[in-house]
């Protein structure tokens, strides 16, 4: 199976259908003004009254757009996943095309634990509002459908959908955290031991 063209791969989710003008600027207050309350205040500082307090929108037509909290964290976290995606389907070598697969696949597992370090809060706000929903994600099936197509490009014979879990399994945002406030583990040390299981696993 060769490089996927981006249609082949579910996306994030489902993209907003088209607005109107002020539909659309609304929309995007919300989404900036809930993204600044989680990374200045934390999660557990994003409520529908402070996003409406933060843009002057009425909390009523905040509910309207996204129902709830956990609806909202979600639409913010869709948004980063369509860009990564972007970065690892037609972003620059190694992530991207026109790199050996061995080197994209190295690329991918620490580009995935750049993102969910840096933006941990969301995502385990995510994993707590929804648990065990990773995995029938849009952008859980993406990750496994573009890295089962780099092991069977690197390891022909192994079973490649059943590796591709498995080497996605260290990156529940819960073991991440665990990894960096428990452990004390940085970004460097996290991706030096992925290395290590990758050439382990040869």
């Amino acid at each position: 199976m060769g490089e996927q063209h981006r249609t082949e791969l579910p996306l994030a989710g489902r993209r907003p259908p088209v607005e109107r003008a002020d539909a659309a600027r609304n929309r995007r207050k919300i989404l900036d003004a809930a993204a600044e309350i989680v990374a200045g205040q934390g999660p557990e500082a994003l409520t529908m009254n402070a996003v409406a307090h933060a843009t002057g929108i009425g909390v009523g037509t905040v509910y309207r757009r996204f129902g709830d909290v956990s609806q909202l964290v979600y639409a913010l976290l869709d948004e980063r996943e369509l860009r990564f995606q972007e970065a690892f389907l037609s972003g620059p070598p190694p992530l991207g095309p026109d790199a050996p697969p061995a080197e994209r696949l190295r690329a991918f597992l620490h580009a995935l634990a750049d993102r969910i370090i840096e933006q941990q809060q969301l995502m385990l706000a995510g994993e707590a509002a929804s648990p065990g929903a990773r995995y029938t994600s849009g952008p859980y099936a993406a990750m496994h459908t573009h890295v089962t197509t780099l092991v069977r490009q690197v390891r022909p014979q192994a079973d490649a959908p059943t590796l591709a879990h498995l080497l996605l399994a260290p990156f529940a945002p819960s073991l991440i955290g665990h990894l960096t406030r428990a452990h004390g583990l940085t970004a460097a040390q996290i991706k030096s031991s992925l290395d290590d299981l990758l050439d382990f696993s040869r």
